[in-house]
């Protein structure tokens, strides 16, 4: 909106969900319009329909594929919708100079209001690739710095690393850049400036004084950004770093952060505000794009988050809940024995070593989940007392869950309710 002369302009700005591509071009990324019915009779299949009435003719109105029920983007399943919308924020498709991060931050912001949300799942060319989640709001929930998380860890030499004076200047020079000066008013009506850094020493204080060595060797208390980063514990720069994407989360800050952590070669990365070791962590943002069923999608996110928080307990239960699902993806168009031949059959190729291999593994982690306690309410199985046996028995799931969903067919999984805020109005 501008403003001249007494006049006011509005300005409406309209995405074109196909990007730099041709409309049609876009649509058979993820349809096959050959073997889809075609609403024009002159024509044998929906891609020669298509093509005379957005091409040829071009008399379709915009945004009609959202309409047209052979895609069912209104009547499908969420699935499928997320789907369609991520590829619209693809590298390949959307127009890097235009409008797409302001677009895509408001989709972002109406999805969540159905439990959803997009996320960077992987790059091309250094350019962000987009995959869903389910949205797990944390506003309830008190975030815990790297170290605080890390502490036994940290003390026992489990984790272990120095940051150079070189990456220090590199992240104090990022840190910098943003951070901001912003006005807040007091309870008593005052006015005054406060920046980024400020708040993130105060959400330090909640755990612990910052500190850094000065020149006399002695680690002494600092509100200095440059000296905390430059000369404190490298776990607690580290902290830095998470407390500083909380108040940068709509730029990117992590994105950048990341780059430097990758340049000095840390296996280290920023990820939806928490530094996690990249050696470690189990379920990668990759593996969890490939998931296109909502609630397997959701248990697989739930076992991640208790894993990174040292939950192994729950964390083997929430990974379990998703095997189990996992056996009946193909229901109820197959009963739950038949689903579990069919995910086998395709994992194996239908070659009989693999297809061997993969039915005893099943097998096995089924007895497993029968003999352990892997569930805390079933008090008549083999207890699991030692940590180290709930990290076995969580990575070994987690092995035949990662392989098999990749061979998943997402056309045929199970529909699920159909997303409505981004139909409404505001």
């Amino acid at each position: 909106m501008s403003k001249g002369l007494g006049v006011v302009h509005f300005y409406i700005i309209i995405y074109i969900y196909f990007g730099r591509m041709e409309e049609i071009e876009f649509i058979k990324r993820l349809y096959d319009l050959k073997s889809m019915q075609s609403f024009d009779s002159r024509f044998p299949d929906a891609e020669g329909d298509i093509w005379q009435h957005t091409v040829n003719n071009d008399d379709y109105p915009l945004c009609w594929v959202f309409e047209d029920e052979r895609f069912q983007l209104q009547n499908g399943s969420d699935e499928l919708y997320l789907k369609f919308l991520c590829e619209i924020f693809h590298p390949t498709v959307r127009v890097e100079k235009g409008y797409w991060k302001e677009f895509l931050a408001e989709v972002n912001r109406l999805l969540k209001n159905d439990g959803y949300e997009f996320y960077p799942a992987e790059k091309i060319s250094n350019r962000d690739v987009y995959g869903w989640r389910i949205f797990q709001p944390e506003e309830n929930k008190m975030f815990i710095p790297y170290s605080q998380r890390n502490e036994k860890a940290i003390k026992e030499k489990k984790i272990k690393f120095t940051i150079k004076r070189s990456a220090r200047h590199q992240i104090y020079q990022l840190l910098e850049r943003y951070n901001d000066i912003y006005q807040e008013t007091s309870e008593t009506g005052w006015c005054y400036n406060i920046s980024t850094s400020d708040e993130v020493f105060k959400d330090m204080r909640q755990f612990y004084t910052p500190k850094y060595f000065n020149k006399q060797k002695q680690y002494v208390k600092t509100n200095s950004l440059q000296d905390f980063i430059y000369s404190s514990s490298p776990y607690c720069v580290i902290d830095a770093i998470e407390f500083f994407e909380k108040y940068n989360r709509s730029n990117d800050f992590e994105t950048q952060i990341n780059e430097i952590l990758k340049l000095n070669e840390f296996a280290l990365k920023l990820d939806n505000g928490k530094i996690l070791n990249t050696l470690d962590s189990p379920i990668k943002n990759t593996m969890l794009a490939s998931i296109q069923e909502a609630g397997l999608k959701e248990l697989f996110q739930e076992a991640n988050t208790y894993y990174e928080d040292g939950n192994l307990k729950i964390a083997v239960e929430k990974l379990w809940d998703a095997f189990e699902r996992l056996k009946s993806y193909y229901s109820p168009t197959l009963d739950k024995k038949k689903s579990i031949d069919r995910i086998i059959c395709d994992m194996s190729g239908n070659k009989a070593p693999y297809k061997e291999l993969f039915e005893e593994e099943f097998r096995e982690l089924t007895t497993i989940g029968n003999n352990f306690r892997i569930r805390h309410h079933e008090m008549t199985k083999t207890d699991i007392e030692d940590n180290r046996h709930y990290d076995y028995f969580y990575k070994r799931c987690l092995s035949l869950i990662s392989v098999a969903i990749q061979y998943l067919d997402n056309g045929k999984g199970p529909m699920k309710s159909s997303i409505k805020s981004l139909e409404k109005n505001e």
